[in-house]
């Protein structure tokens, strides 16, 4: 941000008090949907998803690679989906160490459940907003999310040079 301007500086600021709601609104959306939805405890929607991504079945460790999370964090919370019968944990074929992670069926119908439910949530938020509108938030919104990625780990890269 050095030497881009007060207009800017300005504009980045006011970005980041609007992300800072963003975070506040998603956090009560996460609470409101497990207080209306508890099939899928709270925070494990995106871990759900990553596994029903995998069509085969998939290790803890590609879970942790995919979703940048800590492989502990993804060991207690795969234990939390195994315990409410939302994915099945069984011994690798191949590498028996290991454990091989598939959706249920009933993770799959919590999991349609939890997006028709976001679905509706959504359509009623975005229910002034044109296709075009959305279209274009959306794409930002991706957009965004990329570079931040990439200002992040541009930023892990120089800390790893010093």
């Amino acid at each position: 941000m050095m030497g881009r301007g007060t207009r800017v500086d300005t504009a980045v600021r006011e970005l980041g008090t609007r992300l800072h709601g963003l975070l506040t609104g998603v956090r009560l959306l996460r609470q409101r949907r497990v207080d209306e939805r508890p099939a899928v405890p709270s925070g494990l929607v995106g871990l759900l998803m990553l596994i029903d991504r995998c069509a085969s079945g998939c290790h803890a460790r590609d879970l942790a690679e995919r979703g940048r999370l800590d492989p502990s964090t993804v060991s207690r919370a795969v234990a939390a989906l195994v315990a409410h019968g939302l994915v099945d944990r069984r011994t690798d074929p191949i590498d028996r160490r290991a454990s091989q992670l598939t959706i249920t069926p009933a993770g799959r119908a919590a999991l349609a459940e939890t997006s028709d439910w976001y679905g509706q949530v959504l359509n009623r938020a975005l229910a002034d907003w044109t296709p075009d509108q959305v279209t274009e938030f959306s794409a930002a919104l991706g957009r965004f999310t990329r570079d931040l990625e990439v200002a992040l780990a541009h930023h892990d890269n120089q800390e790893d040079a010093l």
